[in-house]
């Protein structure tokens, strides 16, 4: 079964008591809900929450990773639900804190650890995921949860800017000579400098910033979060279409440039070396002109394309509670 979890129910306790009402209306033994938002509680992200006395558990799974989610989702949830129904798990309430889940789950899924839920969780167990390797993997899971290779087709009319350009620019022998000019520690910062200006650009422009709506430290550390992952996958979209427009440019150029030509506006042979840096050159002259043409796609295409659906409707619900 699927179900939307509003803006204001993103921690822990709060989902853990929707899931317990849910399954007591339903009259289910057995609960494990899986939600691809990051929990945070007590300046940890939280793998699984679990209560056993109701039988319940809460998954998150950008703290899965963004390699093999599937596999191991499958394999989390196995362990979950085999210790939920565990007859040695029962007994009083502290001896269900003691004791913790299986071994898989502690150690060869991810890097997380058993920690002590606080009094005012409805949780009797929890695992969390610690240290820089574990906030890459919660990272990662969400990057993923966005799919960013559909920012490539999302972006039509920036892609279409920035071949316009592309095209232009690889016919013009200011170009070539700029080209033949730079060395390539420019050209890596030209790379640098359009990528930059491209991420940038559509960040701003389709206002993907995220702002958190308190000043606690978790409210603080989701929006940190939330804003990584939105640079990161815009990022990957980007380097895609960057390095695509790049083997177009090349294509374009082998067949266009003229050796003749091009040897008297430079003064040097065109060689295939000439050919590679022109393709580089152009391609980042042409980004800046896609990041141009990024403007014409309207904010909700752009949001569609660098956000999940269910994303998308998270966000679409915050800005609404908000008034923004």
């Amino acid at each position: 079964m699927s179900e939307p979890f509003t803006s204001g129910s993103e921690d822990p306790p709060t989902l853990i008591r929707r899931i317990r009402d849910r399954a007591s209306t339903e009259n289910w033994d057995v609960v494990v809900a899986l939600t691809d938002l990051p929990l945070h509680a007590d300046g940890h992200t939280v793998v699984v929450d679990v209560q056993r006395g109701h039988g319940l558990a809460l998954l998150s799974l950008p703290s899965l990773g963004g390699l093999r989610l599937p596999t191991k989702a499958r394999q989390a949830v196995e362990e979950v639900v085999l210790g939920l129904v565990d007859p040695e798990a029962g007994g009083d309430e502290e001896n269900r804190r003691r004791r913790p889940l299986p071994a898989p789950l502690a150690g060869r899924i991810v890097p997380i650890h058993p920690h002590p839920a606080g009094d005012e969780d409805a949780a009797d167990l929890r695992y969390v995921v610690g240290g820089r390797r574990g906030r890459l993997r919660v990272l990662g899971g969400m990057v993923r949860a966005n799919r960013p290779w559909r920012l490539v087709p999302g972006l039509s009319k920036a892609l279409a800017a920035a071949l316009a350009t592309g095209a232009v620019a690889t016919v013009n022998s200011t170009v070539w000579s700029l080209a033949e000019a730079l060395s390539t520690p420019r050209l890596v910062i030209a790379t640098a400098g359009s990528l930059a200006t491209m991420i940038g650009w559509l960040i701003v422009d389709a206002q993907l910033w995220h702002r958190p709506s308190k000043s606690s430290p978790e409210a603080r550390q989701r929006a940190r979060l939330y804003n990584a992952s939105t640079i990161v996958t815009v990022g990957i979209g980007v380097l895609v279409c960057y390095v695509g427009l790049m083997v177009i440019n090349f294509v374009w150029a082998l067949f266009i440039l003229n050796d003749r030509v091009f040897a008297s506006m430079t003064r040097s042979p065109l060689d295939a070396t000439d050919y590679v840096t022109l393709a580089w050159f152009v391609a980042s002259v042409a980004t800046v002109g896609g990041a141009l043409g990024s403007g014409l796609e309207s904010d909700e295409a752009i949001r569609a394309a660098a956000y999940s659906k269910r994303e998308q409707d998270r966000r679409r619900r915050l800005r609404s509670d908000h008034g923004d």
